[in-house]
């Protein structure tokens, strides 16, 4: 069975351990001995779900991947701390080494968009359970991939959209859309209009020798060196990722469709481009509008890297549009604003665990809204892993999320609109977005279709 946690109730009063051994309450035997865990790119978000992890289970971290020795190595020795036992697990910069010595059975990957779907596959082939962080992929048919290599080897895969995780947002699916305070639902927003574009022209400088460059890139185009990637430089370039679409649209896009039982979309369209700041580097949009339409209504991305939102409350959101109401939600809050004037508001905040869990507060980095929905995200993982179920956050439905914003920026592109069809991995009737689907490999990396 799949299992979601969605008790609010349960979810706020039980400490790290019971909730963790409670589970067994909702028909889960879950086992008390460690879990031998891999994590593959040892940078910021990486170390953050791996420190969630550390919350709620009992787990030995048997190795750390990542091509800078720098990160990695602090990486290590934070890692020692955090866990219980206070081993410093050894650490590797290719990790098919690690997969190859260790074995490990849950892997968790937090590195850049385009190592996703090798790393995974790889993984799952090696028999472990995964959690890959969002976008799952860098092009269309590697998340198809990815989806048919979790399910040929029968491995759990959860996706770090930890939304379907939240709280509130839980709250907001029974309360609002559950309860049907919307009534029939005729248009859906989204949007993100947070700076978050880096930019800039900074000289090609020597690759510094504590850091694999070459490595690092992989299956993609290899850049002029220009400082180390980390962070925020990379998601500037498309030859990684697929910009702000593929990192910030995908959250709200996949939220909207499981609040709302929304599959694939029928068609995808998009304009905008870089419109303002043409000054640097960066080639990923600083404005952009993508469509995904549905038969009983659309739902419309926009983002702009620039100005200011639209409403001040909700700068990374998603609005549903009923004729008895609208919805606000964010990783923040929530509102439902009824069109009667008689009926009552609703209002959502968003949950933290400061007091439960006070070394959040003195972790570097940390997103302290997004840690209590990264727990709960943790723990419906390894409920999946112990019933053999489908987790929350499943591959396939991370592929189609991740899948829809890849083809927006495919749309963009091309200058039209484009209807994909997932059984024949082909856009209908438009042979040259279907070339696009696939993005070429950087030799002697082989494209997982291949």
């Amino acid at each position: 069975m799949s299992f979601n946690i969605s008790r609010r109730s349960f979810l706020q009063t039980a400490s790290a351990a019971f909730a963790f051994s409670a589970l067994g309450a909702y028909g889960v035997d879950l086992v008390q001995r460690p879990r031998r865990v891999g994590l593959i790119g040892a940078g910021w978000y990486g170390k953050s779900d791996l420190f969630r992890l550390i919350q709620v289970a009992p787990v030995d971290v048997v190795a750390v991947c990542d091509p800078d020795r720098n990160m990695l190595s602090a990486a290590a020795t934070l890692i020692g701390q955090r866990q219980k036992s206070g081993k410093v697990p050894p650490t590797y910069t290719d990790y098919r080494k690690l997969l190859k010595e260790h074995q490990p059975e849950i892997v968790l990957i937090g590195s850049p968009d385009h190592w996703h779907a090798l790393q995974m596959n790889a993984a799952v082939a090696a028999g472990a359970d995964v959690y890959v962080q969002k976008p799952i992929s860098a092009d269309v048919i590697e998340g198809e991939a990815m989806v048919a290599a979790a399910r040929k080897h029968q491995r759990v895969v959860q996706v770090g959209t930890q939304r379907k995780s939240t709280p509130h947002l839980i709250d907001v699916k029974k309360q609002v859309i559950e309860a049907g305070l919307l009534g029939n639902i005729g248009h859906v927003e989204m949007c993100c209009y947070f700076h978050m574009r880096a930019n800039g022209n900074p000289p090609v400088t020597p690759v510094p020798d504590f850091f694999d460059y070459d490595l690092w890139t992989g299956p993609a185009p290899l850049r002029p060196y220009d400082g180390l990637p980390h962070k925020r430089w990379w998601r500037t370039f498309m030859e990684y990722g697929n910009g702000i679409l593929g990192d910030m649209c995908v959250h709200m896009f996949d939220t909207t469709r499981w609040m709302l039982n929304l599959g694939w979309p029928k068609r995808i369209s998009s304009t905008g481009g870089i419109l303002m700041d043409k000054t640097g580097k960066s080639n990923i949009s600083d404005t952009q509008t993508a469509t995904f339409e549905y038969d009983q209504f659309n739902c419309v991305w926009q983002h702009r890297s620039w100005g200011a939102p639209n409403d001040p409350d909700y700068p990374w959101a998603l609005f549903i549009y009923g004729d008895k109401g609208t919805l606000k939600a964010s990783t923040m809050r929530a509102d439902f604003i009824p069109l009667d004037k008689a009926a009552k508001p609703l209002h959502f905040d968003c949950f933290f665990e400061r007091e439960k869990y006070p070394e959040d507060l003195t972790e570097k980095d940390i997103e302290l809204n997004a840690a209590p929905a990264t727990r709960r995200h943790m723990l419906d993982f390894l409920a999946a892993i112990e019933n053999r179920g489908r987790p929350v956050a499943d591959i396939e439905a991370g592929h189609i999320s991740t899948a829809s914003c890849i083809l927006a920026n495919v749309a963009l592109k091309l200058g039209r609109g484009l209807v994909y069809d997932p059984r024949q991995r082909v856009v209908m009737g438009d042979a040259e977005a279907t070339q696009l689907l696939r993005r070429p490999y950087r030799a002697p990396w082989q494209h997982p279709e291949a």
